[in-house]
């Protein structure tokens, strides 16, 4: 539910993975076929698995990190891992990369060209992402909604971000 205001986009779990189906959905009208797909941990780990399971392609998982500060409401610096974790050797092929959202788009360029410069066995490369904010420098080639007033996407596991084992002792123990 987008708020009155339009900076703020509330999410529930249904409707999260009902625009994870649309997006497969999409994926799949277009016709392009692809081997692997790569998910950018974290919010693209949520999205891949369910395009894995669907498309019945392996999942690659390479770690990025921006949104760290106040509970990950702050973008920094950004850190991109050296290795990509991949069940089948080395990630080759068509990939689809996979993200929850394109916000200003530094990631997704800035992986894009690493994986360009230092993948040379990936011949194909793609990217999907649920939303497409409209400060985004990069245009994914597949997306579900486009934001243009760029709200702060409220996801529906993001209270875990705030959450300590000693919460959810406190929440079960009887």
């Amino acid at each position: 539910m987008l708020t009155e205001d339009g900076k703020h986009l509330y999410v529930s779990y249904d409707e999260y993975h009902n625009l994870i189906e649309k997006l497969a959905l999409k994926i799949h009208q277009s016709g392009w076929q692809f081997d692997t797909i790569l998910c950018l941990a974290r919010g693209g780990m949520r999205p891949g698995d369910i395009l894995s399971r669907v498309f019945d392609k392996p999942l690659a998982i390479m770690s990025t990190s921006s949104y760290r500060a106040h509970s990950g409401t702050q973008q920094g610096h950004l850190d991109i891992a050296r290795y990509i974790t991949t069940p089948q050797g080395e990630i080759a092929g068509r990939v689809l990369l996979v993200d929850d959202l394109a916000d200003t788009g530094h990631t997704l360029s800035a992986v894009i060209d690493l994986l360009k410069n230092n993948y040379k066995p990936i011949i194909e490369m793609r990217s999907a992402v649920i939303w497409t904010k409209g400060v985004s420098a990069f245009k994914p080639d597949y997306s579900v909604e486009y934001l243009p007033t760029n709200p702060w996407i409220h996801q529906p596991f993001e209270g875990y971000d705030s959450t300590s084992p000693e919460q959810l002792k406190a929440k079960w123990t009887v």
